[in-house]
């Protein structure tokens, strides 16, 4: 669904005149509507704690053999977060550990030699690493974006544009909307945040394959191979 599409249903749903456009539309009620809309879908992108799969995405740069390699924000747009544990040098094929606290990488200045894996810090939008690595190093890694919508090419932090679609479920929207309106309208709206709330946390459960949790001895082995623990003929 676009942003257009969003509005469209909810305004159907409500028994409100549909709008032919949001973004430039001149209605009061429909400008209510496109401001409802983006902040459900601000909150919305925040709700998990560990982020929505959707809005996780992958960013790589060189390497320059000094200690500032890049601005964050110039090889990851919309930068909000990196996921830890996710720098490689694949070049050098290890990881870059980190990030360091503050404390600690004034400590890795102070001493008079460092360990052979670069650790990386980010400070004032920038990505340092220490000790400063050999140029021309591939570096990947995995973060978070505050990014939501999308035109297909390019992602923003709101909707912009009626033909944007969101990185997020749009029944999810449509339902924040919905209650949104009824709630800045002052009408009631617990049922609807009460079906909000339930898809919500839903989607949470679900937005992610989770392992198995195995207690048994057999954790590892396949359903169909029914070999014994011991004792292996020879």
């Amino acid at each position: 669904m676009t942003c257009l599409s969003i509005v469209q249903d909810v305004c159907q749903e409500l028994g409100i005149n549909s709008p032919n456009a949001v973004v430039t539309s001149a209605d009061p009620q429909i400008m209510q509507m496109l401001k409802l809309l983006n902040k459900e879908g601000k909150a919305l992108s925040v709700r998990p704690a560990e982020g929505w799969q959707a809005m996780q995405l992958q960013a790589t740069f060189t390497t320059v053999a000094a200690e500032t390699q890049t601005t964050v924000e110039a090889v990851a747009p919309n930068y909000k977060y990196i996921i830890n544990n996710t720098i490689w040098n694949r070049s050098q094929r290890r990881p870059v550990f980190g990030p360091l606290t503050p404390q600690q990488w004034q400590a890795q200045q102070g001493w008079f030699a460092t360990g052979p894996y670069s650790q990386y810090r980010i400070q004032g939008g920038n990505i340092k690493f220490i000790p400063a690595p050999s140029a021309g190093e591939a570096c990947y890694f995995e973060y978070a974006t505050k990014a939501w919508v999308t035109d297909g090419a390019t992602t923003y932090t709101q909707f912009t544009a009626d033909g944007q679609t969101s990185l997020l479920d749009e029944e999810l929207l449509r339902l924040g909307l919905l209650y949104r309106w009824k709630q800045a309208k002052g009408l009631d709206y617990s049922e609807n945040k009460v079906e909000y709330e339930d898809r919500v946390n839903q989607s949470i459960s679900r937005d992610t394959p989770k392992a198995i949790l195995n207690m048994s001895r057999n954790a590892n082995r396949l359903p169909y191979l029914l070999i014994q623990d011991g004792n292996f003929p020879s």
